[in-house]
């Protein structure tokens, strides 16, 4: 008797599996991932293999896939494309560029302890409130370093008119 009842449940177990397995088939892969590679396991292994494709990309084609995640975003606002638009947004050197905008959008993640990307729309958010802070001491310096190079240049004048007046 048990063991026609675990053969049973075994072959409901396989059943089950098969069913979900059809389901993912009629799924597209995600464009990130290379063919053959494993598909992620969750939401926030897929976002990373995501971060790594957008690093590769050429400028024109980041441009095409910010306008994919915008889109996506505006379709379906769930926190999977609030972070992936917002990945997109903190691309360095883009000229669509927007760490402030980035930062609006992963908020409601990072502060909900109840999301599943809630860590990783953490880690970014905080990479890019200190990316903005280093900027931001990076024109303080660079400010700090054109007045003294006035400061410099005025002296070397001085010194210059000095040396000519002793002539």
């Amino acid at each position: 008797m048990k063991g026609r009842l675990a053969v049973v449940l075994a072959g409901c177990a396989a059943l089950a599996g098969c069913a979900a397995l059809r389901s993912l088939e009629g799924q597209e892969p995600a464009p990130w991932v290379q063919a053959g590679a494993p598909q992620p396991a969750s939401d926030t292994e897929s976002l990373l293999s995501y971060y790594q494709h957008l690093r590769r990309l050429p400028g024109a084609e980041l441009g095409r896939e910010h306008e994919t995640a915008r889109l996506a975003y505006t379709r379906a606002r769930t926190d999977f494309n609030r972070v992936r638009f917002a990945m997109v947004l903190s691309q360095p050197n883009a000229a669509f560029a927007d760490d402030g905008r980035a930062l609006e959008l992963l908020d409601p993640v990072a502060k909900n302890r109840d999301a599943r990307l809630q860590g990783l729309a953490q880690l970014l958010s905080s990479n890019l409130q200190e990316q903005k802070r280093l900027n931001e001491e990076q024109k303080r310096l660079n400010a700090s370093v054109q007045g003294l190079q006035q400061k410099l240049d005025a002296l070397k004048s001085l010194e210059r008119s000095m040396i000519e007046r002793t002539r």
